[in-house]
């Protein structure tokens, strides 16, 4: 089971990282920047580098640090690498599904991929190179390895990834940062809504690195740059940076990326994340005034928002709910006690902060209700004489198509059921959220340029009907069994490429049963397992 799940929230989606680093020990330092993006996948973690002739890629089921030890890392050695951390919105939880995703171009020579985002248009993609999907990073790398190989074949020339991806990426539909390299350079580009974040970093020798947040960035000790444009193609080798456009921009930023989904040392758009959760707890103080004892954050995403409302307010702000970090997406069989405790697992209750209080509880958000439920009956055993919740996000009433796994329609409490119904379903003395004016006022955007469809149902980016889209974002594929888990044991596969032009090995690791391992063996030369 996991645990996550009884969280209920809205889970993160992948994070990304990528670095051209002549000299350095770019396998260490791709780790630390997926170190700092934990919070954005937490299902599986992976790296590939390549020396300038071959790519190495190492990935596994788990945490960053769980996946890569010393030796593994000491094992991937070269000048470039990109690095993902997946928490699946498309495709089960299983090894051969976590990224990055290599595929061969031409003989000898490969790609490896690491996406953040959603495609809508997967379905459609998938039938031009007759390969059933298992989720649509692997689709997009199955689509670059062949325009490379066929724009090699036509013009005799040596194979240029960098032009795959100009000619491919106008015909991606979605949400889509990626991370992408070959044997000598790498290469980042973003979907022309530019939903998700993509940066740009300097190391203080010359070198370079692209990252989800700015915090892979400083931990690596890389400078802000700017941000990967939307519609924009980055390219880094011997010769440094240079960018193309591939689509004019067209911003809709994810707005919850601003509520939760971030880091709150990650700064995007001249604007600070932990600035805009605090004016957020400012908003809700203004918009929802409550008689009230002490405020209180339900952590970690409420902490900021819970620090705006206090002092906005002038109520004294405590902890009174302590998470547990040990807690986290981990794979197990509770029984079926630990089943009814729910939350409990993850949070427990300040008995000397909450005892005899009135309360303000700041969270950033309801999707199901349940677990808003479950923790106002757990502050009222402890105590607690009245429970108002504030959340720093209007009601969720719509699915994301881009990259964020919430509950479909029909499990969205927002989606049917009017603020007052929401209040009496999680027995609160009272509930409030924050106006999407007062939201999108919280952050340095304009509301033209951001994405609200999870509020509002304004797609930016058009999706499929509801029943082409489910079949699309579920490619659940016997590679993992029916809960999702892992399957297999730790193994190792070596395809025929690597060495760019001459016949050698690339490494993945990772956990995978026969199927995956022959399906992986022939995947660089278009066969499938059936």
């Amino acid at each position: 089971m996991d645990l996550a799940a009884l969280a209920e929230g809205p889970r993160e989606e992948c994070g990304v990282f990528g670095i051209y680093a002549p000299g350095e020990d770019v396998a260490t330092l791709t780790y630390f920047g997926l170190y700092a993006l934990q919070h954005r996948g937490q299902e599986s973690a992976g790296i590939a580098v390549s020396d300038g002739r071959r790519i190495v890629v190492h990935k596994d089921m788990g945490l960053v640090n769980q996946v890569f030890t010393d030796t593994s890392l000491a094992a991937l050695q070269g000048h470039v690498a990109v690095g993902h951390c997946r928490y699946s919105t498309t495709g089960a939880s299983s090894w051969v599904n976590a990224q990055p995703q290599y595929r061969e171009t031409v003989r000898g020579c490969g790609l490896a991929l690491g996406h953040n985002g959603n495609l809508v248009n997967t379905a459609e993609l998938a039938r031009r190179i007759d390969l059933p999907p298992t989720n649509d990073s692997e689709v997009m790398a199955g689509l670059l390895g062949a325009e490379v190989r066929a724009a090699a074949a036509a013009n005799g020339a040596p194979p240029s990834l960098e032009e795959a991806i100009a000619r491919l990426a106008p015909e991606l539909h979605g949400a889509f940062s990626v991370v992408v390299m070959d044997e000598q350079r790498l290469h980042a580009f973003r979907d022309p809504h530019g939903v998700r974040p993509l940066q740009i970093g300097r190391l203080p020798n010359g070198g370079w690195v692209v990252a989800s947040e700015t915090a892979a960035l400083d931990i690596v000790g890389a400078v802000y740059v700017r941000d990967v444009a939307a519609g924009e193609l980055v390219t880094i080798d011997a010769d440094g940076l240079r960018s193309r456009r591939f689509a004019a921009p067209e911003s809709s930023f994810c707005l919850f990326e601003w509520v939760y989904l971030a880091r709150p040392d990650h700064r995007q758009d001249g604007g600070s994340v932990l600035f805009a959760r605090r004016s957020m707890g400012r908003q809700l103080a203004r918009e929802a005034p409550v008689d009230a004892d002490i405020v209180i954050p339900v952590p970690e995403a409420g902490r900021d928002a819970a620090a705006g409302y206090a002092a906005e307010a002038k109520l004294p702000f405590a902890d009174g709910l302590v998470k547990n970090r040990y807690v986290g997406r981990t794979f197990i069989q509770p029984t079926q006690t630990l089943r009814q405790l729910g939350i409990r697992l993850k949070l427990s209750p300040v008995r000397e902060v909450v005892e005899g209080r009135r309360l303000v509880v700041v969270d950033d958000s309801i999707v199901r209700g349940n677990t808003s439920r479950q923790l106002v009956a757990m502050l009222r055993a402890a105590g607690a004489r009245e429970v108002h919740m504030r959340i720093t996000s209007p009601p969720i009433a719509h699915p994301c198509y881009y990259g964020i796994d919430m509950a479909t329609r029909a499990e969205l409490v927002g989606a049917d059921l009017d603020v007052d119904a929401i209040r009496d379903f999680i027995g609160a003395d009272s509930l409030h959220y924050i106006s999407l004016e007062g939201l999108v006022a919280s952050t340095p955007h304009q509301r033209e340029r951001l994405c609200t469809a999870c509020f509002t149902g304004e797609y930016p980016i058009p999706v499929p009907g509801e029943h082409e889209q489910l079949a699309q974002i579920k490619f659940d594929f016997d590679a993992a069994d029916a809960s999702g888990e892992r399957v297999g044991g730790a193994d190792e596969v070596v395809l025929d490429a690597g060495v760019c032009g001459v016949k050698s090995p690339v490494t993945a690791t990772g956990a995978m049963d026969e199927r995956e391992r022959e399906r992986l063996a022939n995947a660089h030369e278009g066969r499938t397992v059936e």
